[in-house]
């Protein structure tokens, strides 16, 4: 069996030209990183046909290291919808180089169903998450030079919010005093980093319209307050022009293409377990300007990905999606379902049974934001007949089609029956509504998602959570959408509890404002804004040639 590695690189690419001309796009407008990748630029948008395009968001169960191939799924089904002659486009999130040298590996997709140029897309790609890393580097430098420099802000070294960035898995580094050294070397103050994808600057860039709206999101930056207790944001350290002009490029979309050519717009990507984990605002716009149908998806489980693509994506960009996919996998509802992962290859339909109501309570929550939903069973070769056939059974009492997936093999080919339930979801009425009134108060919001998203039976605040509801209201940010930070293997803030568990609580320990991006971050459990490596990174096992073959990289 080959590797996508392998698979990627027997690939036949057509000139990025091709690909923006196959939009209705002047080549002549795009930005050509080499022959394969391209920016769009205002101008590449200014012949679109401007038709509003269906847009199908992928979603799915809970992760788990049986995996489910929602990226894979994504990129298959567009293909699939380009093979029936629909003009479609994929919009996806950069993957992160902390998770590609970590334990999950790469993100564009796998198999016959992968946007490439798949190296060049997993490593630096066009650096735009660089640009992010630079510029929230920036601010924080600012910060620290202003203390440095005399502190006519009076800021108090110790509220201060901001800190720095790394696009690695480094726990190390989630603690740091800076400034040690002598007064030569700067303030000493305990600070840390946080993973590039958490940055407020990857949510900004994600959810701006274009670059005179990002310009004034990072002005609204909060970056801590002065001794008297007064909220200071970036704009009042002069720094606004410079951190702008450092994503002159990085707020444009990047174009590339599927195996078998489909268009695919690539940008941004904020994880959907401590970030809003969707693409951004301009890609997903541009493309429904340009398409029939955009395929779409959000990060890790419809608790997370999907429902901030809803209640945060778009409520703040008007957007109002048509359809939704829901991977699954018998494999990982099976260990929802109490099996072992040495024993996934195995049948076992009891297992599969009880993992189901993990599906089970995902379906019901797409429902609650009134858009139609269909089951995307990514299928595995252990797989047998009765597994699937009772998967299928099971999704039919629960109103939602299940349609077997073979992209990871077939590719488009292999995702037909999927786009046809796709688009006889597309033909059913969509009544889009996001799942929280953005008016009501932030504990409030936050019991609802709770409640109604994770079946919890309620919300319990830590004394500093209480202290930090108070700090919102005073930075105007009550009315403003809820990103909840929480692990993505379990609908409960406690990672162990799968399937579909009932009986427990959610913790908020911190609350953090993001006014730039337009919403307040709520951390519950353990959850972590700086991941770790795992005691194998993937790094390990990677490697380069002398002639530059990549080997390692998936």
């Amino acid at each position: 069996m080959k590797s996508d590695v392998e698979i990627a690189r027997e690939a036949k690419l057509r000139p990025i030209t091709e690909i923006a001309a196959a939009l209705g796009i002047d080549a002549d407008t795009i930005e050509p990183y080499g022959r394969y990748k391209a920016k769009l630029t205002r101008e590449s948008l200014a012949g679109a046909h401007g038709k509003q395009g269906k847009l199908i968001l992928v979603t799915a169960i809970n992760p788990t290291p049986a995996g489910e191939g929602k990226t894979t799924t994504s990129v298959g089904l567009a293909d699939a919808l380009h093979r029936q002659g629909k003009k479609t486009i994929v919009a996806l999130r950069e993957p992160s180089l902390g998770p590609c040298f970590g334990m999950k590996g790469g993100a564009a997709g796998g198999g016959y169903a992968q946007v490439v140029p798949m190296e060049d897309i997993n490593l630096h790609f066009t650096g735009d998450f660089h640009a992010i890393t630079t510029a929230h580097n920036l601010l924080a430098a600012l910060i620290d030079n202003h203390i440095f420099q005399g502190n006519a802000l009076d800021l108090d070294v110790n509220r201060i919010v901001w800190k720095r960035v790394l696009d690695i898995n480094d726990r190390a580094l989630r603690h740091v005093v800076t400034g040690l050294g002598g007064r030569v070397h700067g303030v000493p103050r305990e600070s840390g980093f946080d993973i590039t994808v958490a940055s407020e600057m990857m949510a900004i860039l994600c959810l701006a319209e274009d670059l005179a709206d990002m310009k004034q999101r990072l002005g609204r930056i909060l970056i801590g307050y002065t001794r008297g207790g007064r909220p200071v944001h970036a704009e009042e350290l002069g720094a606004t022009g410079a951190l702008t002009l450092l994503f002159k490029d990085a707020v444009k979309p990047n174009l590339v293409q599927t195996i078998e050519g489909t268009p695919a717009l690539i940008h941004g990507g904020p994880f959907a377990n401590i970030a809003h984990g969707c693409s951004s605002v301009a890609a997903t716009k541009a493309a429904l300007r340009c398409a029939d149908c955009v395929v779409t998806e959000a990060g890790f489980g419809a608790d997370l990905g999907a429902e901030k693509f809803f209640d945060i994506k778009c409520r703040l960009a008007g957007l109002a999606p048509d359809a939704v996919v829901i991977v699954a996998t018998v494999r990982a509802l099976k260990m929802n379902g109490g099996a072992a992962k040495s024993d996934l290859g195995t049948e076992n339909l009891d297992a599969l049974r009880r993992g189901a109501a993990n599906l089970e309570k995902h379906i019901e929550n797409i429902g609650k934001f009134g858009v139609p939903a269909v089951v995307a069973v990514n299928v595995f070769p252990t797989d047998t007949e009765a597994e699937l056939a009772l998967l299928e059974e099971l999704c039919a009492r629960l109103g939602a089609p299940a349609v077997r997936s073979e992209v990871w093999a077939k590719g488009g080919e292999g995702g037909l029956a999927m786009a046809d339930a796709v688009d006889a979801a597309l033909r059913q009425p969509a009544h889009f509504h996001p799942i929280y009134d953005a008016a009501k108060p932030i504990a409030e919001k936050i019991e609802t998602i709770a409640r109604e998203i994770y079946g919890a039976d309620g919300v319990d605040f830590t004394d500093a959570a209480k202290k930090q509801l108070a700090e919102m209201d005073a930075l105007g940010m009550t009315e403003t959408p809820v990103c909840m930070a929480k692990t993505q293997y379990s609908f409960s803030d406690n990672p162990a509890l799968l399937g579909r568990p009932t009986g427990f609580r959610i913790t908020v320990r911190e609350l953090r404002a993001s006014c730039g991006a337009g919403f307040v971050v709520a951390l519950t459990g353990n959850v972590l804004t700086m991941p770790g490596l795992p005691k194998v990174p993937a790094a390990m096992g990677m490697d380069i040639t002398a002639d530059g073959v990549i080997t390692g990289l998936f």
